[in-house]
């Protein structure tokens, strides 16, 4: 799904408007919309309901919907709302919220049993002073960066985007769908599935190169081949360092450890296949002159292996711009996953719990990738294991709360995350 900018979006509003869609008309979809969220989501019947507008095109917005509201025999209430809907500022504010604009912002929050819905995107967000804090948002037309990239993210709930008409538009941002994955023929075999290797698991450090083993059999792999010792019968052992004859896709890194630091730029350099690079193999890259690969690679660090690689601002635009430089694609970790390609395209992961902060959750995601890489190769693959794996966090925070969950409980909510997606 796309996102764009507030002038991306202004620009394509505009464009729509002179194709002949009248702005009048735009404003009436948008409010019918957001009129029809309201009541598929809540009982207005019984709901004291407030609808707070400014003076700007949001807060038209909101006026329609205030008089759909009345129109439809629901009364609106100015004292102790349970529903407000906020309709103060959208996206052309330059500068703080001030004025009555800030006092309306403040007696939202001030409400603190209310649920609040946002047009568009929660009054005053990103602009450096206080904001709207909502529990629905409902974005007109496309997602901007507010509703996708944190920490503005995190004030919006749960975001809804509505169709009103726009014109087609592209943009090089995008927030990751939910991916479809293929159905397999009846006749399969596993030579159909490709075969991962995964270099790792250093003496003491063999269960992470297991745990991204198992990960990648879990994906779909046909075959997986560990350089350590597992307990686990379906992974296949290899000697270090192990040949690449017959494989698919090499992952190195998980427990690798810092003893190959030249197999690691011997690898990057000359490997003809596809090469995910995590943990300590990323580790290994660090302060060299990345050269042109022969093949896809695939650097998967979080916010510390990043730094040691290159300067990590804007974690967005840093990301893009190794990526670019670097030729590979780029899956920064973290809170809403980056992932960065090097022709500038870059993807925001919506899925996602903090119940994943626990050692080993790297390397399941890199396990995972390499399956899907291995099974039908291309920026798809990585797409769908990083949402797959946020998704899988989401689903155990469920059972096992925000601080119980463990790396390997993730691959048990694999199935299902599959299933929702599908």
């Amino acid at each position: 799904m796309i996102v764009l900018t507030p002038e991306e979006s202004r620009d394509l509003d505009r464009r729509t408007i002179e194709a002949g869609t009248p702005s009048e008309v735009l404003m009436q979809r948008a409010a019918a919309a957001v009129f029809d969220f309201l009541r598929q989501r809540f009982d207005l019947a019984g709901e004291r309901i407030s609808v707070v507008s400014g003076n700007g095109n949001n807060g038209q917005d909101g006026e329609i919907v205030a008089r759909m509201l009345r129109d439809n025999g629901f009364a609106l209430h100015e004292e102790s709302p349970a529903l407000i809907v906020d309709a103060i500022l959208g996206t052309g504010l330059r500068g703080a919220a001030a004025g009555a604009a800030l006092d309306k912002i403040r007696w939202i929050n001030s409400n603190a049993s209310a649920k609040v819905v946002a047009i568009d995107v929660p009054s005053g967000l990103g602009s450096g002073g206080e904001h709207v804090r909502a529990h629905h948002t409902i974005a007109i037309g496309t997602l901007k960066p507010v509703h996708v990239l944190p920490p503005w993210c995190d004030a919006c709930g749960e975001v809804t985007v509505v169709d009103i008409g726009l014109l087609p538009a592209e943009s090089s941002l995008h927030q990751l769908d939910a991916p479809r994955l293929a159905t397999r023929k009846r006749d399969s075999h596993k030579g159909d599935y490709g075969h991962v290797l995964v270099i790792g698991g250093s003496p003491g450090k063999s269960g992470a190169a297991a745990m991204c083993g198992m990960a990648a059999l879990r994906s779909g792999a046909g075959w997986v081949t560990v350089t350590a010792e597992t307990q686990y019968p379906e992974l296949m052992s290899a000697g270090f360092p192990p040949p690449l004859e017959g494989k698919t896709v090499v992952a190195i890194g998980p427990g690798l450890g810092m003893d190959h630091v030249a197999l690691v730029r011997q690898l990057y350099s000359e490997c003809p296949l596809p090469l995910i690079v995590d943990a300590d193999a990323l580790n290994s890259l660090a302060g060299w002159e990345f050269p042109e690969p022969p093949a896809p690679r695939i650097l998967t660090p979080h916010p510390g292996e990043f730094r040691r690689l290159a300067p990590l601002d804007d974690r967005l635009e840093s990301a893009r711009k190794f990526a670019a430089g670097s030729g590979a694609t780029v899956v920064l970790k973290g809170h809403r996953t980056i992932v960065a390609h090097p022709d500038g395209r870059a993807y925001v992961n919506p899925t996602g719990s903090p119940a994943m902060a626990k050692a080993g959750s790297g390397d399941i995601l890199t396990g995972m990738i390499a399956g899907l890489y291995a099974q039908e190769p291309g920026d798809e693959a990585v797409h769908a294991a990083v949402w797959l794996h946020g998704k899988c966090g989401e689903l155990g925070e469920r059972v096992w709360t925000d601080r119980c969950l463990i790396a390997t409980d993730l691959l048990n909510f694999l199935p299902d995350a599959i299933r929702s997606a599908n």
